[in-house]
């Protein structure tokens, strides 16, 4: 995967991780979108291991 790609992973996650602060940070949390948020972040911390599992493999 590109370094390019790795990059949008990593900004996407970020964005999710000051989504689900703002919303547990709400008075009434909706915990059905803390769960997907949760989720869709677990996700794409999958997809930056798996990318930068390749980008070692490739500089090796």
């Amino acid at each position: 995967m590109s370094n390019h790609l790795l990059n949008n992973l990593r900004r996407e996650h970020a964005r999710l991780e000051g989504e689900l602060a703002r919303e547990a940070a709400r008075p009434l949390p909706d915990q059905v979108l803390l769960a997907r948020l949760k989720k869709l972040k677990l996700a794409v911390k999958d997809q930056i291991a798996e990318a930068e599992r390749e980008n070692r493999l490739v500089a090796a």
